[in-house]
């Protein structure tokens, strides 16, 4: 038996917890041979219903809409969940596997034999807001900075080098260095799922009936949290009530505050050069404010080559979205290139492929308005944190 099948048996029950890889060729063989070999009562596997429909269906990224997405805010979330995907779609291209095809697999053979299945899994767009909302600025900027870094890298893993990521100790040393690095994420994305998982499977029915044996398909780095807390579920010390774990943390007062300091303290210099240092000055605190806010958006937004006009409303937009802090420039210049540069079907067809390259990033219209919308909210809020201490400078002499 693999290292990474472990079973367990606990208050009568036996759990059988397949650790896998997710473009992992032997993953794939492992999980059909041990459903079919050991005829579980029930199948749980690592997914949530949306991302199951993407694994399945071809047409997911055909539903998108790009303009509510941006509407909504979501921009940065759906940058995300793109680059995590793409990230493990360039990981399974270079050993031929699908990602999550361990994951099908599971579903289909428990299909094939009659046997229940059921996903276990959090939706995906709450694990990636509770890691959003529970990072600090600076967490932030190296979550973002994490992402892009293994969207465009180039380094290439062997088969072997995935096969060896089930190991004990290769995943204590990843799940160190994640939590040394970004702790608030690892507790969300590995902590969290650890217990929402376990949680799930111990509560697990096969056709409303209370399995005697069940068969786990999840990724190994869950394995020794989920067995950690199953153990103290079976000895009554915590319950499976997870729902708490579903629920988007609100931002915090300070967080809250933040979008309005920086406006704030704006027109807190410009009004304090008005009265200290006459109109003159203070209009000259305005046009540099608006110089370094839009001309930096404006760049953002060319270094993305967006289109002219995007360009131009990231000029214009970036100072009227810093002084309305439930706004963004993203929005403005992400609609406007999505309405002269609309996505077409083979964009959403080969978004996650595009996706893993720096050239398929700038080819794709979807990646392209993505990367508009993020590039020019970076350089708007960079020619804010400039502004501030040059109109200080202003003022002062």
């Amino acid at each position: 038996m693999s290292e990474s099948v472990t079973t367990i048996t606990l208050n009568g029950r036996e759990f059988k917890l397949i650790g896998t890889a997710h473009v992992s060729r032997e993953s794939i063989e492992e999980v059909k041979r041990i459903i079919g070999e050991e005829k579980p009562d029930v199948v749980c596997v690592e997914l949530d219903q949306a991302r199951y429909n993407s694994i399945v269906q071809n047409d997911t990224w055909e539903k998108l809409d790009l303009a509510k997405v941006f509407k909504e805010g979501k921009g940065f979330l759906l940058i995300a969940n793109l680059v995590l995907s793409s990230f493990q779609r360039r990981l399974g291209n270079e050993v031929g596997v699908k990602p999550g095809e361990e994951m099908k697999t599971a579903i289909e053979t428990a299909k094939a034999a009659g046997i229940a299945y059921s996903l276990c899994d959090r939706e995906v767009h709450t694990t990636l807001r509770r890691a959003w909302a529970k990072c600090g600025l600076w967490s932030k900027s190296k979550l973002l900075a994490s992402l892009l870094a293994s969207a465009f890298t180039t380094e290439k893993l062997t088969e072997k080098e995935i096969e060896e990521l089930k190991n004990k100790n290769e995943l204590d040393g990843m799940m160190n260095e994640l939590a040394n690095y970004l702790p608030a994420v690892k507790t969300v994305l590995i902590d969290e799922r650890d217990r929402y998982l376990a949680s799930k499977i111990w509560t697990s029915t096969a056709n409303g009936i209370a399995p005697k044996k069940i068969a786990a398909v999840v990724g190994a780095g869950h394995m020794q949290g989920m067995i950690a807390y199953m153990e103290k579920l079976s000895r009554g010390e915590v319950n499976t009530d997870v729902s708490e774990l579903d629920v988007i943390p609100p931002p915090s007062f300070l967080s809250k505050a933040a979008g309005f300091l920086i406006p704030a303290a704006l027109i807190a210099l410009i009004v304090a050069g008005f009265f200290m240092a006459g109109k003159d000055v203070a209009l000259s605190m305005v046009l540099r404010w608006v110089l370094w806010n839009g001309s930096l958006a404006a760049l953002g937004s060319l270094i993305a080559l967006a289109h002219p006009l995007a360009i131009l409303v990231s000029f214009l937009g970036a100072p009227i979205a810093t002084l309305n802090p439930l706004i963004g420039v993203g929005l403005f210049s992400g609609l406007v290139q999505i309405a002269f540069k609309k996505p077409r079907v083979s964009d959403a067809q080969n978004i996650t492929e595009d996706a893993t390259n720096i050239k398929g990033f700038y080819r794709n219209r979807i990646t392209k308005a993505l990367l508009v919308f993020f590039l020019s909210s970076i350089g708007a809020m960079i020619g804010n944190f400039i502004s501030i201490p040059a109109l200080a400078g202003l003022l002062g002499g």
